[in-house]
């Protein structure tokens, strides 16, 4: 069985962009993966990345193209810029670590609150939202609060933001699988090769 380590962000729209099909590979070769929501600010202090309001005004105008040719591309319902940016999205992350390490559906989970941010622009750094996007996955959401407040868990994600940092991560989403990077939901075929390699 091959094994992905999964870094990302649901304030990522490209992390969006690809859930759905990454999911159905996973499903598909029977990947395991660990499900990892980082602090990506602090990924991109250590990388030379930039948030994206201090991005230079062409990166930023090529970003929006490039989000609307996938966008169109894949079919999918994305709004460029959602009302609600720039959103916190720490609980987020945290009720996504509380899933996983309750063995609940973590990625599908991770997976709702992309969409909710990106195709429903809801605020996915309000407690109130979060709790109705978990109980639209299937989840209850009391155990999930509690457990993402706890020391536990913020300690899991300083952890898996860590493990990001030491494996070279530099962006969101990136896949990794026998310690090779696979940065960006647009090389999810390379993704598939690598698990149809292992199978």
């Amino acid at each position: 069985m091959a094994h992905i380590d999964y870094y990302f962000t649901p304030a990522s729209p490209w992390a969006y962009l690809g859930s759905r099909r990454f999911i159905d590979m996973v499903e598909r070769y029977k990947a395991s993966v660990r499900v990892m929501p980082v602090d990506i600010g602090k990924v991109f202090a250590t990388s030379g990345g930039l948030p994206l309001a201090k991005r230079p005004p062409q990166r930023q105008a090529y970003r929006l193209m490039e989000l609307k040719r996938w966008r169109d591309f894949l079919d999918l319902p994305l709004v460029l810029q959602p009302r609600v940016l720039p959103v916190d999205p720490g609980l987020a992350c945290r009720l996504i670590i509380a899933a996983r390490d309750t063995e609940q559906n973590a990625l599908m989970l991770a997976h709702r609150i992309g969409q909710a941010l990106w195709a429903e622009e809801r605020d996915i750094g309000d407690p109130d939202t979060l709790e109705e996007i978990v109980t639209e996955a299937g989840l209850d959401p009391a155990p999930l609060f509690g457990a993402a407040e706890g020391e536990a868990v913020k300690a899991a994600m300083q952890a898996d933001t860590d493990r990001a940092i030491a494996a070279n991560v530099f962006g969101a989403p990136t896949y990794a699988i026998d310690g090779e990077l696979f940065w960006g939901q647009d090389r999810l075929d390379f993704v598939e090769r690598a698990l149809a390699a292992r199978v």
